[in-house]
């Protein structure tokens, strides 16, 4: 870069970067296309910014427009860099083993998800044998707080990262879904008493899973392995023995993160 050009906190790039993510970001599940109006609103910058920016996002592959030119969505360039990181995540490598012993024994789907900014973010997914099958995808981001593997993680953050996370409100998805700050604290209470999560049609009605924490070197929860299917299929009585399942997986994967119990 010429040396003329800023690059400081203040300079006209850095906030062109900025803008440029802001936009990225703004696209969601409920969002998956939007005109550049759309954009310009979610954003908070001028339609003819957001027009010029949104173009260079095209010629670069993050950004996609429709056929009609009329609406734009995120481009092909950005699972290839997320794939480049979930690639080199040493959990991922030493999951994928137990993963599938996870799934024959139980003849079930298994996932695989990080913690992200208050959400999971799904790194692996082994589908099932099943016809009907739960399945998340890779790169799917769900809520923390009404999740199996979400609410693992929230059980064992640091005080004040939790308490931050629970100051924002909590979604509602389902009859079941706790969106009480002070019954979700109870709830992660038994979690650490028991050991696993559990998802019982919080996120979506039919739904359940089952959930193992992942530990690094130093004890910290980095991963959470989840076995997630229809109500008919998992049933309460069938939660022990999953999570038994899971439980001995994820902490043989700890143990080869350097984990020792």
């Amino acid at each position: 870069m010429p040396a003329s050009k800023k690059t400081d906190g203040n300079g006209r790039d850095v906030r062109s970067v900025e803008r440029a993510l802001r936009i990225l970001e703004c696209f969601d599940d409920r969002h998956p296309e939007m005109g550049v109006s759309q954009i310009a609103n979610a954003v908070g910058l001028h339609k003819a910014t957001t027009h010029r920016i949104a173009a260079t996002l095209v010629h670069y592959g993050y950004l996609e427009q429709s056929a009609d030119d009329q609406k734009y969505r995120l481009g092909l360039q950005l699972p290839h860099l997320g794939f480049q990181v979930v690639r080199r995540m040493d959990v991922r490598r030493e999951a994928l083993p137990q993963m599938k012993l996870v799934a024959q024994r139980l003849d079930e789907m298994c996932d695989l998800c990080v913690f992200d900014r208050g959400e999971v973010f799904y790194i692996e997914v082994l589908r099932g044998e099943h016809a009907l099958t739960i399945a998340a995808s890779v790169g799917q981001r769900l809520p923390a707080h009404c999740t199996a593997s979400g609410k693992l993680f929230l059980a064992f953050l640091p005080v004040l990262e939790l308490q931050d996370i629970l100051s924002r409100p909590l979604a509602s998805f389902t009859q079941k879904t706790v969106t009480s700050r002070e019954a979700l604290l109870r709830e992660l209470a038994i979690i650490r008493r028991r050991g696993y999560g559990l998802d019982d049609e919080e996120m979506e009605v039919g739904v359940r899973a089952v959930s193992a924490l992942i530990r690094n070197r130093e004890g910290i929860g980095v991963a959470a392995l989840s076995v997630p299917g229809p109500t008919s299929r998992l049933t309460m009585e069938r939660v022990p023995e999953i999570a038994a399942t899971l439980c001995k997986a994820a902490e043989a994967v700890s143990r080869e993160l350097g984990w020792q119990a």
